[in-house]
């Protein structure tokens, strides 16, 4: 019986969909950049410039 409920849990975890859209978004706003420098390349520095710095504040937030 516990292995079924644990079976039946899992099961749930795959279908939950909370936070999906969020990450899809991400993905579509990261491809539209990459798309934007390779169309325009002197975008692609301030691209460049833009990604570097989310990078430094997400490192930042994760070492402390």
């Amino acid at each position: 019986m516990k292995r079924l409920r644990i079976q039946i849990q899992s099961w749930n975890f795959w279908k939950e969909e909370a936070g999906q859209d969020l990450i899809e978004y991400a993905l579509m706003a990261g491809f539209v950049a990459v798309a934007a420098g390779a169309l325009m390349p002197n975008v692609s520095t301030s691209i460049t410039t833009v990604f570097s710095k989310i990078q430094a504040i997400l490192a930042n937030a994760a070492g402390s």
